[in-house]
């Protein structure tokens, strides 16, 4: 019995915990504690960072001049209506980010418990991150105008902080939306990066039946505004997985009174930061003209979300030996391309070279109220020591990885121009 199914049984004791009790980012307490403790249990020796209230940081050092990490999300996504939801917050673990925790401390085991960090040429650190969903916004909004956060996700808050300046080469893994009959891997999907853009629509309001001439209609422009975006999207480049789609996030009106007040919001996804910006350009015209036409006025709010994430390929083309050898995964998806689903390991990749590896074994929509594990063997088991052989194999071939390191400035600059060029 290898280290990883001698793991398996506690395992799924620790995945099932953390399902059943579920927690929003920047909350992870418990989490977070359960989590602190099984490291402790596991290698008493070694020592935790905390970072970002919730944040963990472990590190086996060789004394090597270089770092890999692997990288766990402890949040949970706001899916009240799912089975094993939390009743107060509505957080569910229906993105799969509890087996990537659970994962990390069977990594963490073997390394504690057998010679496989020899097989490393690097340092190895484990970094569990919050926040990684982007969820609970007017939380995060209180946070950051408290001062206690900069930015809504754990990855750039814990760029900002230094988390990730010792770090050379990052992998996480996630969850795929979809159910496979193989057990199936995935490598090489870029992941779109996105914004938030609000529009907020102001009218004159006036008696709807008296005297709507004096009024100005402010769900009207907000109308007036979605008949454009629906037209402008015959403008938009297909090859850049641009995505918007805006709805009304706020109002107070009444049927007898005409409305002066709409706000709109809608995410911007994309590929291309330059051709993002030309985008949100355009719908800040569409905006704009919309108020202008009918006498009302818009006030342009912009959010940058999380960057666009490009997998680093020369890590991928490791991991892809050693899926060649290991005949226990049965199945790999390499040809996808890119999909419009975003996370803030873009972020990170912006800064170092970095990687998701992508996995079957659940069941339902992800994100959705069905979403479960249903093949926890592979997930919990298997795939522990497909990813440990993934990363010894990248260390082992360092020459053939373009070893960047971008720092938190550059991150940061980036930002401040897409928010500059969006006003």
């Amino acid at each position: 019995m290898n280290s990883y199914a001698e793991y398996y049984p506690k395992a799924r004791e620790i995945a099932d915990k953390i399902f059943n009790h579920p927690e929003l980012g920047w909350k992870e307490h418990a989490t977070s504690e359960l989590v602190e403790a099984e490291i402790q249990r596991l290698n008493p020796n070694i020592t935790i960072e905390h970072f970002c209230g919730t944040g963990l940081k472990v590190r086996f050092d060789q004394d090597r001049d270089r770092t890999i990490a692997f990288i766990a999300e402890l949040d949970a996504v706001y899916q009240p209506h799912h089975p094993q939801a939390d009743p107060d917050s509505g957080a569910a673990h229906a993105c799969g980010h509890f087996t990537q925790t659970t994962v990390a401390l069977s990594l963490i085991h073997a390394l504690s418990t057998t010679d496989a960090l020899s097989q490393f040429t690097t340092n190895v650190v484990f970094i569990f991150v919050p926040a990684e969903e982007y969820v609970d916004l007017p939380y995060r909004q209180q946070l950051r105008a408290a001062g206690k956060i900069t930015y809504f996700g754990g990855k750039p808050e814990a760029m900002k902080r230094g988390v990730f300046d010792d770090i050379d080469l990052a992998v996480c893994i996630h969850a795929i939306g979809e159910e496979f009959t193989k057990r199936t891997v995935e490598l090489n999907c870029d992941l779109a990066g996105f914004n938030f853009k609000y529009y907020d629509f102001n009218g004159r309001a006036s008696h709807a039946g008296f005297d709507p001439f004096s009024g100005v209609n402010a769900y009207s422009i907000s109308s007036l505004f979605d008949t454009a975006t629906g037209m402008l999207r015959q403008q938009v480049k297909d090859t850049e997985l641009i995505r918007f789609n805006p709805v009304i996030i706020d109002a107070d009106m009444s049927i007898n009174v005409i409305p002066d007040h709409v706000k709109i919001g809608t995410d911007v996804r994309y590929l291309n930061l330059d051709y993002a910006n030309t985008i949100m350009g355009r719908l800040d015209h569409a905006a704009l003209g919309a108020a202008q036409a009918l006498g009302g006025s818009v006030d342009i709010t912009t959010e940058v979300g999380y960057l666009p994430f490009r997998q680093n390929h020369a890590m991928n083309a490791q991991v892809k030996a050693v899926y060649d050898e290991t005949p226990a995964i049965e199945d790999i998806i390499t040809d996808r391309g890119a999909i419009a689903a975003a996370g803030d390991i873009g972020d990170l990749g912006f800064m170092l070279p970095s990687i998701q590896i992508s996995h079957g074994g659940f069941h339902g929509t992800i994100h959705g109220a069905d979403f479960q594990l249903v093949d926890p063997e592979f997930v919990l088991q298997i795939l522990p020591e497909f990813v440990m052989h993934s990363m010894q194999r990248i260390t082992q071939h360092l020459d053939t990885i373009d070893l960047y390191h971008r720092p938190y400035a550059d991150y940061a600059a980036t930002l401040a121009k897409m928010e500059a060029t969006a006003q």
